[in-house]
């Protein structure tokens, strides 16, 4: 690993503002129009928001949180508050109006900025409960004249506070900048909070350092590349691409309009580094199945032939086994008929680093997408390593792995096969959780929870969460999160629940994608009203245990799932079913569905 030149965020983003001044470093579109935003102009508006800060009475120590959808505002927010010795924390946008109050509330933070009206009011709900709360800077105004002024303010009246501050005061923005410490906190980062109240990681100038050199240079991205910020950036991973990196090697990042029109977005940006998490390539994959579904069948034919050639070549590739003149010169045949297609309808045919992270996803999903040439690569790591840590790297790449760890990580496994990491980038504890911090670091060593295997080229593979793994009565250990993505790879299935700790055999609770469910169902000319509807009609079961039996298939007869039962509603952040990052809370879903389950059981 490199040797870390021990400066803040904001002095590397000084640094890298010196270098590429005139060049551009966001891309964001307002009304239809992609707006251009430079180096020297993302400097301008980090400096005259922090300023505005100082102006309002923002103090070295002090935390800010953010609640909004991603956006260049959210990162002049962010570095601005980095920039004056503060502590910058992430909200995410979806989340209902007490888990907002939980996370501002625990983290201190005396000034909150908001998207627009829809987050401001969910403050305002609890505002009473936020004592430290000074002020709410808004982004988008509408709908808001007549709100209390006294607890609101514009985020363009923050900058422009700043801009009066800084005539005054040419000098204070750097000699804020230049009391900054590389070993400081540097930004809080609440974990999703699968088992209970979410915890804030706090994470120091040193930890970021360390994982944007090694990511870099594990992934080889230069400031040529160019990346799409659609997930949430109070999540590490997309920190890493939407602000950690293009600081550190200049890359340019592009704002997707909204999560809901990625795939319209990508089109459009065709960026060269996409971080996608397990359900985006699921819905690409399912989207694809769909529309090739639904195609005549001579190109439904020209497909099935192209893929068999695609699945030949990536699997021989994949093998580091040679691939013929003849077998290479079919694909080619192939991507001009088809895979060039698929790639531009997913807006990846320019990607040059693509990878999934965040949680695990199934080889197959993965080895569809090397078969049409988008080349995935899967990553893991963790809010308490500041993100990524293990990485298919170059083309050492082999599906069901994580590869191995990037230069900043050392590895090994407890005797119970735990994960155990070291090195800089390990995160400085919980805020306000000794105790938590004490079980989860044990002499230097962060204990991930995360059940591992290394096989005999170093690759390591992910089993489970410690806690998921499912003992049955008979002694078995079965780790439900490889059932479970084997069912999400069907077009049908949405979210799978696999059950079975202390009982005789191995269940399921099922939920259908409504979307895709609906479509076959009309296609087949089966009525529906409802999503509970759709998922009590005997034909979609059948369609389901269709899925259920080919998945079946790959797993040993102690695994298979002999019962499920399609759940009838969807799972719900509101409903405290779903984390924020779309994870399923078990806890939750093992008490709300007990009858359910029980069901299944007792027959």
């Amino acid at each position: 690993m490199a040797e870390l030149i021990n400066k803040t965020l904001p002095q590397i983003f000084l640094d890298r503002v010196a270098k590429c001044g005139d060049q551009v470093a966001l891309r964001e579109k307002d009304f239809g129009i992609w707006q251009r935003i430079t180096w020297d102009q993302y400097l301008n508006h980090v400096k005259h928001f922090a300023l505005g800060l100082v102006t309002l009475g923002f103090q070295r120590g002090n935390h800010l949180a953010i609640i909004s959808e991603n956006c260049k505002e959210w990162l002049y927010a962010d570095l601005a508050c980095i920039s004056l010795g503060g502590v910058t924390l992430g909200v995410y946008p979806t989340s209902p109006y007490p888990e907002v109050k939980y996370v501002v509330n625990h983290s201190d933070s005396v000034f909150i900025v908001c998207e627009d009206q829809e987050q401001t009011d969910k403050i305002l709900e609890v505002i009473d409960d936020l004592p430290l709360l000074k002020k709410i800077i808004v982004k988008d105004m509408k709908g808001l004249r007549k709100y209390p002024k006294d607890r609101i303010v514009s985020f363009k009246e923050v900058e422009e506070l700043g801009r009066q501050l800084s005539k005054k005061s040419p000098s204070l923005y750097l000699e804020e900048v230049n009391k900054g410490n590389s070993e400081d906190i540097c930004i809080m980062i609440y974990t999703s909070g699968t088992t209970g109240p979410p915890k804030g990681a706090m994470v120091t100038h040193q930890n970021i350092e360390a994982t944007a050199w090694a990511s870099a240079d594990a992934m080889e991205v230069s400031q040529k590349d160019t990346v799409v910020s659609y997930l949430p950036l109070c999540h590490v991973a997309e920190q890493i691409f939407s602000l950690y990196l293009p600081l550190f090697v200049g890359n340019t990042v592009n704002f997707a309009e909204s999560i809901a029109t990625i795939q319209e977005d990508l089109r459009e940006i065709a960026p060269t580094v996409f971080l996608g998490v397990p359900r985006i390539w699921e819905k690409l994959h399912s989207s694809i199945t769909i529309k090739i579904q639904d195609s005549s069948r001579l190109k439904r034919m020209f497909f099935d032939r192209c893929m068999s050639i695609g699945y030949k070549v990536a699997n021989l590739r994949l093998d580091k086994k040679k691939i013929s003149l003849g077998l290479k010169l079919s694909w080619w045949v192939g991507y001009w008929l088809i895979f060039r297609a698929l790639q531009n309808y997913v807006g990846l045919r320019k990607v040059r680093i693509c990878l999934s992270a965040a949680a695990k996803v199934s080889p197959e999903e993965l080895l569809f997408f090397h078969a049409t040439g988008i080349l995935v690569k899967e990553g893991y790591g963790m809010t308490e390593c500041t993100g990524l840590s293990f990485i298919h790297m170059g083309n050492d790449i082999k599906l069901g792995t994580v590869g191995k760890p990037i230069s900043c990580i050392e590895y090994k496994l407890a005797p119970d096969g735990e994960l155990m990491k070291k090195g800089p980038s390990i995160f400085k504890g919980y805020y306000k959780n000794p105790e938590a911090t004490a079980r989860t670091i044990i002499n230097d060593w962060l204990m991930t929870e995360d059940i591992a295997t290394v096989d005999k080229d170093g690759h390591v593979s992910i089993v489970d969460r410690k806690k998921d793994i499912l003992i049955t009565s008979g002694g078995k250990n079965i780790a439900p999160s490889l059932i479970e993505n084997e069912l999400k790879v069907s077009p049908y299935i949405k979210e799978a629940i696999v059950l079975g700790d202390g009982k005789k055999f191995v269940s399921a609770l099922i939920q259908i994608d409504f979307e895709n469910v609906g479509k076959w169902a009309s296609n087949s000319q089966i009525a529906y009203t409802t999503f509970k509807s759709l998922s009590l009609i005997p034909q979609v079961i059948t369609l389901i245990q269709e899925a259920v039996d080919t998945v079946n298939a790959k797993f040993s007869r102690v695994e298979n799932i002999r019962k499920f039962l399609l759940l009838t509603k969807e799972l719900d952040h509101d409903d405290d079913e779903m984390t924020a990052t779309m994870k399923v809370r078990r806890a939750t879903i093992y008490k709300k569905f007990a009858k359910e389950i029980e069901s299944i059981y007792s027959t």
